[in-house]
């Protein structure tokens, strides 16, 4: 037990290391013996320091496990997520992408992590679900609503958020009508400790789930026709299409282990991030091997990004503006040391000190 006495940890789902589970390791390591609630654990998916805690699943569980795709239980995520009895601890936290800041807190101090409000109801619904999908899409419109006064109801339990990004904040306030505390996530330390490399690659790199708001077409069609060479690392519903449909210098890698992953960011040439991120580790990890950022200038990369020094901003979502930023980040020598420097300032040591602050003023108050 912590001086916030028993502590339960709310966070989504349990399925793979994102950076969601990253910033969650970060939150469990500031409550020691907290218990985590998540409506789904596919076990042996994150990480052993998760995993050492006890972890208490949904009704959905057994459904889940099942599903070809759990994302599509959405519809029944906000009743499970209610379900849970945390009367017995005394503070709640909440990681929150989806349903987990609208848990039943029953007047408990309750700090949200939020690390976006949901997406696919809010600003991003015709990115998850396109006219391309008409069905999809019809199903969703109905449900929409509901989710969306659900999840605005549910906004009076949280005692104090804390948002990832300044782009965050501003969600929050425009969907929840609510300020926000901002604490950046952290690089992890693997990052800031890899020897560095002399040389790089041909390659300019993008590490990122496979999904439509991510925008990798995009960058692929700013490569196409082109000399350039593009290797995208990750997985995600559009894999396979992109397999088939991407041109000859443009590969899909899949999931890489983590060493080879800090092997190829240290040599690439840049880091590209097509779409608009809520924050965006991967850019750090990028800096703090010493590779400069590609990013569209919005969104979380304003906030982990210095245009000029730590990497170049595009401003339009064009294959044109992608190919000006190219031309600019090939054009001159980056200094590794200096965008190691600027990583290391996103510690894990300065995010546990601002959350445990942010802990502190909200149990204490």
């Amino acid at each position: 037990m912590t001086s916030f006495g028993r502590v339960a940890v709310v966070h989504d789902w349990l399925t793979g290391m994102r950076g969601g589970e990253q910033v969650l390791e970060g939150i469990l390591q500031c409550v020691p013996g907290a218990e985590i609630f998540t409506l789904f654990h596919f076990r042996g998916s994150v990480s052993p320091l998760i995993e050492s805690h006890t972890i208490h699943t949904s009704s959905l569980q057994w459904l889940a496990t099942k599903a070809r795709d759990y994302r599509k239980l959405l519809p029944l995520f906000p009743r499970a997520a209610r379900s849970w009895d945390l009367s017995q601890f005394d503070t709640i936290v909440s990681s929150s992408h989806c349903v987990a800041k609208g848990v039943n807190a029953r007047g408990k101090p309750h700090v949200c992590y939020c690390h976006t409000p949901m997406r696919y109801i809010w600003d991003r619904f015709d990115d998850y679900f396109p006219r391309s999908k008409p069905v999809q899409r019809a199903v969703m419109s109905a449900i929409a609503p509901s989710l969306r006064r659900w999840d605005v109801k549910t906004v009076s339990e949280v005692t104090q958020f804390v948002a990832n990004s300044q782009f965050v904040r501003e969600r929050i306030r425009t969907h929840y009508s609510r300020d926000a505390e901002v604490i950046a996530p952290f690089v992890d330390e693997a990052f800031l400790t890899a020897p560095p490399r002399a040389t790089r690659s041909d390659e300019h790199l993008i590490v990122s789930a496979l999904v439509p708001y991510k925008r990798i077409e995009l960058a692929i069609d700013a490569f196409a026709g082109t000399p350039r060479k593009l290797a995208i690392i990750g997985s995600g519903p559009l894999l396979s299409r992109l397999r088939r449909t991407a041109p000859p210098n443009v590969s899909l890698l899949g999931y890489v282990s983590r060493d080879a992953l800090i092997e190829r960011l240290a040599r690439a040439r840049s880091l590209l991030l097509p779409g608009v991120e809520d924050f965006g580790i991967t850019p750090l990890e990028a800096m703090a091997v010493g590779t400069p950022v590609i990013a569209f200038k919005a969104g979380g990369a304003l906030d982990s990004v210095v245009n000029g020094a730590t990497g170049i901003f595009f401003d339009d979502g064009t294959v044109d503006s992608v190919r000006r930023a190219l031309d600019a980040v090939e054009g001159r020598e980056w200094d590794r040391e200096a965008l190691r420097r600027h990583a290391a300032a996103f510690s894990r040591t300065r995010f546990q000190r601002q959350f445990i602050d942010a802990l502190t003023r909200v149990v204490s108050a």
